[in-house]
């Protein structure tokens, strides 16, 4: 028997307006130290997803994730931002079926997406 492993991806993107606007509104210095802690933040919650979701916490998966959204809009990530909507959608439906495929979109989701903005710090916008 052959086992098929299905490796979902998706390409990601950073609103360049939205990251150059925060830019232009606190300097170079003030939106760097932004960013970077909105980045360490959002490791940081997607984490905390995680073992929510194994807890079975879904209060406070919810409330966990509904910061991610905020977060992500601050920097840029628009898909991150939305599947993290869609995952506050699943818990409200009390769908888990949807809930633990949409969460594990979120992750991946959201480690490309830390992954992309970490390689822009390299371009001057």
């Amino acid at each position: 028997m052959q086992v098929l492993q299905i490796k979902p991806l998706e390409q990601v993107c950073v609103d360049q307006e939205r990251l150059a606007a925060l830019y232009s509104q606190l300097g170079t210095s003030g939106a760097e130290d932004v960013v970077c802690r909105a980045l360490e933040e959002l490791a940081l919650r997607m984490s905390h997803c995680d073992r929510l979701y194994r807890k079975q916490s879904w209060p406070d998966l919810r409330k966990n994730t509904r910061s991610l959204i905020a977060i992500a809009d601050q920097i840029g990530m628009q898909k991150l931002s939305q599947v993290a909507r869609d995952v506050t959608h699943c818990i409200d439906a009390q769908d888990k079926n949807a809930l633990a495929a949409t969460l594990s979109r979120l992750l991946r989701i959201g480690e490309r997406s830390l992954t992309a903005i970490w390689d822009m710090q390299d371009i001057t916008i």
